[in-house]
C-alpha cells in the first residue's frame, strides 16, 4: 500500500507550481485517494499512482512540462471499471472538473486530458515527448522482476474476476501479443535501453502461462 502522506507531498508539491492554496490542495487530495479506494481494484490502486510518478521522477530530463506529466498521471485510472469501455475518456473528464476547480489553466488541463486518452491504446506522436513519459512509467510494470510481474498480472486477472477463465486468457493473450508486436514497447531511450528487453520477456513468459492453462474442451 502506497504510503498516504507520502503521496499527499507529491500532490502538494504538484500543484503548489500552479499557486493552489491549501485547503484546495487537501480536498481534492481526499477526493482522489476515495477514487483509488474504491472496490473492485486490485492493480489500479494507489499503489500504482506511486509507482507511477516514480518513474516519471527517473524520467523527468526527457519531459517538456513536468508538473502536467505528474498531474496526468494522478487521474489517469481515476476512473477504473474493468467491465466499462470508457475509462480513459471518463478520467479526462474527471481530471478537467477537478483541475478547473483548482484554477489549472486551460490549456494546461487540455494537455493533461490529452495524456490521460493516449493511455487507452498506449500510443504517442514521435513528437509528443511528455505523453511518451507517461506511457513508460504506467507501462514499467512490464519490465519488472518475476516476483512482482506475476503479483501484477494475478492483480489484473482478480480485476477481471467477472470474466471466465478461456474467455480472459484469450483476452490477455491479445493484449499481450499486442505489445509483443510493437516494434518498441518503450518510447524514451532511458526505458527502452534498460526495460524493452525484460519487458519482453515477462510477456512471452506470461503468454506461454497462459497457454497452459486452457482448459481440455
Amino acid at each position: 500500500m502506497a504510503e498516504t502522506h507520502k503521496l499527499f507531498h507529491h500532490w502538494q508539491h504538484t500543484l503548489e507550481f500552479f499557486g493552489v492554496d491549501q485547503d484546495k490542495i487537501a480536498t481534492t487530495f481526499t477526493q482522489i485517494v476515495d477514487a483509488y479506494n474504491t472496490s473492485g481494484r486490485y492493480y489500479h490502486t494507489l499503489q500504482h499512482i506511486d509507482d507511477v510518478l516514480y518513474n516519471i521522477q527517473a524520467l523527468q530530463a526527457y519531459a517538456q512540462n513536468l508538473p502536467v506529466v505528474q498531474l496526468a498521471a494522478w487521474f489517469h485510472d481515476v476512473v477504473y471499471d474493468s467491465q466499462a469501455p470508457d475509462n480513459e475518456a471518463k478520467s479526462a473528464e474527471y481530471a478537467g472538473q477537478v483541475l478547473t476547480y483548482l484554477a489549472i489553466p486551460l490549456n494546461q488541463i487540455t494537455t493533461v486530458q490529452r495524456l490521460i486518452l493516449n493511455t487507452k491504446h498506449h500510443q504517442a506522436a514521435s513528437d509528443d515527448i511528455d505523453s511518451q513519459i507517461l506511457l513508460d512509467a504506467d507501462l514499467a510494470i512490464l519490465a519488472a522482476d518475476s516476483v512482482d510481474y506475476q503479483k501484477y498480472a494475478h492483480a489484473i486477472r482478480q480485476e477481471y474476476a467477472w470474466v471466465t477463465e478461456t474467455e480472459y486468457i484469450q483476452g490477455r493473450k491479445q493484449v499481450l501479443e499486442k505489445f509483443l508486436q510493437r516494434q518498441r514497447i518503450y518510447f524514451t531511450p532511458l526505458m527502452f535501453e534498460v526495460a524493452e528487453a525484460t519487458a519482453r520477456a515477462n510477456l512471452q513468459a506470461e503468454i506461454h502461462s497462459l497457454s497452459s492453462k486452457i482448459p481440455e474442451k
